[in-house]
């Protein structure tokens, strides 16, 4: 299961990556949609606290990859955090693009796709962990 998290970070921060690239780089966001990827990545939307949102995304995938490369628990439980905190940011991001910016990005999509996925098995990676009982101490 840890490989297959791994695997998804690495293509959401291809995502994230591409996002960061075309929002410093000035240049049109490729999009099948008619529009919808450049209307949500130029809307007021686009950053928060003026940090753009594909960065956010680039510091949560890196900080799952790294939290797999922690052992144990604290692994386990870092990569869910970060995970689950993902999953509710993209939740509100996909909200803002129904309901507030009345368009769809399909990179913001699968992010969140990818995202969500990630989120699920780093829950049950977490609530499958084999219980260790804590040493009593010297007798």
């Amino acid at each position: 299961m840890t490989k297959v998290i791994g695997v998804l970070a690495v293509i959401g921060l291809g995502i994230a990556g591409y996002l960061t690239y075309v929002h410093y780089a000035g240049i049109h966001v490729l999009c099948a949609a008619s529009g919808g990827c450049e209307t949500v990545q130029t809307s007021s939307y686009a950053k928060l606290a003026g940090i753009p949102v594909p960065v956010l995304g680039l510091i949560g995938y890196v900080g799952i990859l790294v939290s797999l490369f922690i052992p144990g628990d604290p692994g386990r439980l870092a990569t869910a955090g970060f995970a689950l905190v993902g999953f509710g940011f993209s939740l509100y991001l996909t909200y803002l693009e129904l309901f507030v910016i009345k368009a769809i990005c399909q990179w913001c999509v699968g992010s969140a796709v990818i995202m969500t996925v990630i989120a699920v098995l780093s829950v049950v990676r977490l609530l499958r962990a084999p219980v260790v009982p804590a040493s009593v101490g010297p007798t």
